[in-house]
Order: C-alpha cells, then sequence, then structure tokens
C-alpha cells in the first residue's frame, strides 16, 4: 500500500500502481453518456491515466485543465481522466470550463479500477476515492510511467509524465 498525506495526514491506499513495463490493468469505465469504455477501446493510442479524487476540488480541477491544453498538442495520445465522481459532474465540469481535449470517465459504480490500480484510499477522509496518480501507457497498454503524488493537495508532476510519451 501507498502511504501519502492528505493535508499533512498520513492515509494509506488499497495497493501499489502497477510496474513500470507491465501489462496495464484491464478496466470498464463510465462515460458522461453512461456508455462504457474499456482499456481495449484504446488499443493503438498512447494514454496519460491523470487519476484524483474529485473533480470539485481545486487541485483536481487544475490538472484537468492542464492535460486539457497538453492533450490538444499530442499526437495519437488520449488523456483520460479518471475519478469516482458522478458522470454528470463530471460533464457539467468540463461544460462549464470548456474542457474538450481529454475524455472524463467515472468509476462510481464500483470502485473497481481504484482497488485494481492499486490506488484507492483505505484510511482517512477520503477513503473510497481515488488517490491523485498519474499513469502514462504506450500504444499496447505497457506501463510507461507512473507518478502516485505524495500529497493529495499537491500537483502532479506534468512535465514527467509527458515526457515518457517521447521515450519511446
Amino acid at each position: 500500500m501507498a502511504k501519502i498525506t492528505l493535508g499533512g495526514t498520513p492515509v494509506e491506499t488499497n495497493g501499489n500502481l502497477p510496474k513500470i513495463g507491465e501489462k496495464a490493468p484491464d478496466f470498464t469505465l463510465v462515460v458522461s453518456d453512461l456508455s462504457t469504455q474499456k482499456l481495449s477501446d484504446f488499443e493503438g493510442e498512447k494514454l496519460v491515466l491523470n487519476i484524483f479524487p474529485s473533480v470539485d476540488t481545486g487541485t483536481c480541477a487544475t490538472s484537468v485543465r492542464a492535460f486539457n491544453k497538453e492533450a490538444a498538442e499530442m499526437k495519437n495520445t488520449r488523456v483520460l481522466c479518471i475519478s469516482r465522481d458522478l458522470p454528470f459532474a463530471q460533464a457539467r465540469f468540463c461544460g462549464a470550463e470548456g474542457i474538450d481535449n481529454v475524455m472524463m470517465l467515472s468509476d462510481f459504480k464500483n470502485g473497481q479500477f481504484g482497488k485494481d490500480y492499486g490506488l484507492e484510499f483505505t484510511t482517512g477522509p477520503f477513503e473510497g476515492l481515488h488517490s491523485r496518480a498519474v499513469i502514462v501507457l504506450d500504444e499496447n497498454g505497457i506501463v510507461k510511467y507512473t507518478e502516485q503524488v505524495q500529497e493529495v493537495a499537491d500537483e502532479p508532476n506534468y512535465k514527467a509524465s509527458l515526457h515518457a510519451l517521447l521515450d519511446e
């Protein structure tokens, strides 16, 4: 389990992020129209998984805006913003913010993505939500980069995650 902090207070997750070089665990997540997307639906595309507790918090919203800006410039790459927010809340946020270069995906039904990727909070006030993390996958779903943000209120290292896309 990862030991991170939330407002300086130690909290834990249910495991660790997938290892670099391994195949990413499959997932099924919900889109704003309540359809589903699986990892296999993105075969042949590089993926940046921007994972966070809730789009209704400042740092989470900032990460979506930052990746939305960067995604407009990336070739053969999709940015998937993943949380346990309801798809309706994700769609509302994107509409209000003019976010259109990333895909919002929800793990609201059963939290299985968070469990499988080792990032579900098991302690603290965010228990059941996802910790802040970035995972980069190549076109074959192989993990190229991971970052478990150590303090939940901090932003991820955008440059490092985007640089991982170039190292192929």
